[in-house]
């Protein structure tokens, strides 16, 4: 009785709805996942305990930010990027070391995961990059955290003008797109890119051609197939 209860409440505040602008977390990702998410398509409900994990993983990083402040570091925390029309955005940290101003963002995952971490995830540094981009901070640090054990491993990321230009030109194309209602092409190696095992439109965009895709006309075989869409 009392799982059931707890189970409504994450489902019931993490509701899905229409996206209206761009967030950092976006850059990179699958512009045609994003899309769906501006449309309001249909999508897999997440599960309670996913969402759980996602509260469990924002507790680890105050935990760290105690522990930042605590060292007498921490410049600003949970730091949102100037205000513009692309995208938004916030940073969990801007850090004084050594006399040098660094980003951090905080991840964190469980032990079989953190285990094989070599690099960073390039979803990561993308965001990071554009958090240097934005407060015009050259240097940023990815702090990893394994859920299970604590363990940490954190790397060094400089700022990458060249990286961000890609990134922001691919959120502008994506936008005209949006705007145009022409559901971008799927990714090149669907379905076997990391982001499309963990998709919730996964089902419907399978159901949709690889190339890119009028929404006028896709809403309509989607309709034709039972689904319903906003």
């Amino acid at each position: 009785m009392l799982k059931e209860l707890i189970d409504q409440f994450y489902l019931d505040r993490h509701r899905d709805r229409e996206q209206y602008h761009f967030y950092i977390t976006d850059a990179g990702k699958c512009g045609r996942a994003i899309f769906f998410k501006f449309k309001n398509v249909p999508r897999e409900q997440m599960e309670a305990r996913i969402l759980r994990l996602f509260d469990h993983g924002d507790y680890i990083q105050m935990q760290i930010l105690n522990t930042l402040f605590s060292l007498g570091i921490v410049r600003s925390s949970e730091v949102q990027i100037p205000p513009q029309a692309l995208v938004s955005g916030r940073a969990d940290a801007i850090i004084t070391l050594n006399n040098e101003l660094y980003v951090v963002d905080f991840k964190s995952m469980n032990s079989m995961i953190f285990r094989k971490l070599q690099e960073p995830k390039e979803e990561n540094v993308n965001q990071i990059q554009l958090y240097l981009h934005y407060f015009k901070i050259e240097k940023g640090i990815l702090l990893y955290m394994s859920k299970d054990t604590s363990e940490l491993k954190d790397f060094i990321i400089s700022y990458n003008p060249k990286l961000v230009q890609g990134l922001l030109t691919g959120l502008e194309d994506l936008d005209k797109k949006i705007k145009a209602d022409i559901i971008p092409e799927r990714l090149a190696d669907w379905p076997q890119n990391w982001q499309c095992q963990y998709c919730q439109f996964k089902d419907i965009c399978a159901s949709s051609d690889e190339g890119e895709v009028k929404w006028a006309d896709f809403k309509k075989k989607i309709e034709k197939l039972g689904e319903q869409v906003v």
